[in-house]
């Protein structure tokens, strides 16, 4: 499996993790960080790990466009699951 598929799969789970929380517990919106910087937290936690991983070699690094699909994916979950669920949320 590639490095870009990890990725894509992490973020999914991430994005529905975030989603399942703001379904669960819909206060949690009203935190200091906004559940939007949840998964962008997640999107630089992977690129963190993933550098110390592979110490600095430069094949295994994500690309920009790795991140930004990846990051996409959070945050379509993370939207769709408290739809889906009817929960009230609000993101910004």
């Amino acid at each position: 499996m590639t490095l870009n598929k990890i990725c894509f799969v992490y973020m999914a789970l991430a994005g529905a993790a975030v989603g399942a929380i703001l379904v669960a517990a819909p206060h949690v919106q009203e935190f200091a960080i906004k559940p939007y910087f949840w998964v962008l937290i997640a999107v630089g936690l992977f690129d963190g790990g993933s550098y110390l991983f592979a110490r600095n070699s430069p094949a295994t690094m994500l690309t920009m466009h790795a991140r930004l699909i990846g990051f996409g994916i959070g945050i379509v979950l993370m939207v769709a699951i408290p739809f889906m669920a009817g929960t009230q949320v609000r993101f910004l």
